[in-house]
């Protein structure tokens, strides 16, 4: 059994999908909450 098999379940799948959605909204919140109101005031 090597290593690959041990996270080749869907529920590994699904958590690491999860943790990356997760990143990817709080980067969409962090520039529309920072970024863009920085550029608009300077």
């Amino acid at each position: 059994m090597s290593v690959t098999d041990q996270f080749d379940h869907p529920a590994w799948i699904t958590a690491g999908a999860t943790a990356v959605s997760y990143v990817v909204v709080l980067g969409v919140v962090f520039v529309l909450l920072f970024v863009v109101p920085f550029l608009l005031s300077s």
